[in-house]
């Protein structure tokens, strides 16, 4: 098995873990950052007795930096001032990176002794564009929440609102990813408004820049909410319908489920007291069997099979969904969405149980 990955990081030890214990070789590692720069590290090892993976290069600083600096380069815009950590900065020229850089593998697996490839590099590019996404999910029949579609700026959402009748939305970067520059965006009808985030402002000479923070905040100010749309606007937004999530206690949920082989597999409840429950926000894990009664798991399974349909080269992947009163709506789709440390369906983690799905190939 070879991974395009960061050695050392939390996926490849958990990967690697599973492999010995399934009494499988050590799975070879080529270094994201060194295939960046020497592609042909990938060609000899890829032949048709080999499994390959692709974990995200945003473990590894450095390979951030060079699709972010690739992206400029192929725009045809210069990279503002340096990247500190945690900046949300030219989101859509790293994706134009990241893109480019999907289509060279696609084109290093596309050869005549083809490697069995775990995720597509097509399918993570699409999924990776979360607008694009959500179209292709709806246009597989998917239930998404309503979408609609990209937000220009403050103004462009206000004359959307007014458009559509909606008090509520949320606002997500279009190439973001985790929580990461999310935004929920609502307003009453005596003018006053609401922007709650992660994404902390910082003004530094006449220019707004944003932070990714774990501490979620409440923008109430419509200077604030406005310069924060702007900025991330600048770099592809899009806004969506909102949509409830059920309770739980003191707080609500959506539900993270891993497809493995086309097929519903791990599933866990995201718990939080604010809107944003991804469990890297310092959420809670809960039990999703606990939460949900039967028809709402027979809706979580046959929303989370139709996701997976839409992609088929997708041996394992990551579904958001709320799913409430017998009906599931994907919030999102994951490529990377396998990293849930300790969580096991029947018995096995996803690392362990990916494996045994394409045992015949490793």
């Amino acid at each position: 098995m070879v991974l395009l990955a960061t050695g050392g990081s939390k996926r490849v030890r958990l990967l690697q873990t599973a492999r010995a214990q399934l009494g499988l070789p050590a799975a070879r590692v080529v270094e994201w950052r060194e295939w960046l720069e020497h592609p042909g590290l990938l060609d000899a090892p890829l032949d048709e007795s080999c499994l390959f993976k692709i974990e995200p290069p945003g473990d590894d600083p450095l390979a951030h930096l060079w699709l972010l600096r690739d992206g400029c380069r192929l725009l045809d815009r210069p990279l503002s001032r340096p990247l500190e950590h945690g900046e949300l900065l030219a989101m859509d020229a790293w994706f134009a990176g990241f893109s480019a850089a999907m289509e060279r593998l696609s084109i290093q697996l596309a050869g005549p002794r083809r490697a069995h490839v775990v995720n597509a590099p097509a399918e993570i590019r699409l999924m990776t564009d979360k607008l694009a996404c959500q179209r292709h999910l709806a246009e597989h029949g998917v239930r998404t929440p309503a979408l609609l579609g990209r937000v220009g700026g403050y103004d462009h959402l206000r004359s959307l609102l007014e458009e559509t009748g909606l008090d509520r939305v949320y606002l997500k970067p279009r190439y973001g990813s985790s929580a990461s520059g999310v935004v929920a965006y609502r307003r009453n009808r005596d003018g006053r408004q609401q922007a709650t985030t992660s994404a902390s402002i910082v003004r530094a000479g006449g220019e707004i820049r944003l932070f990714n923070v774990k501490r979620i905040v409440r923008h109430e100010k419509t200077t604030d909410i406005a310069g924060l749309i702007d900025a991330l606007a600048a770099q592809e937004l899009y806004a969506e319908a909102w949509l409830d999530k059920p309770r739980c206690g003191d707080g609500h949920y959506d539900l993270r489920v891993v497809a493995i082989a086309g097929g519903p597999a791990h599933r866990v409840a995201r718990l939080g007291a604010r809107m944003m429950t991804n469990l890297h926000l310092d959420n809670q894990r809960g039990d999703a069997v606990a939460l949900l009664n039967a028809a709402d798991m027979a809706a979580l399974e046959a929303a989370v099979g139709q996701a997976a349909r839409a992609f088929p080269a997708s041996g394992v992947a990551g579904y958001d969904l709320v799913v409430r009163r017998g009906q599931a709506h994907v919030l999102e789709a994951n490529a990377f969405g396998d990293l849930l440390p300790g969580l096991l369906w029947q018995g096995w983690d996803t690392y362990t149980a990916q494996l045994r799905a394409c045992h015949h190939h490793a």
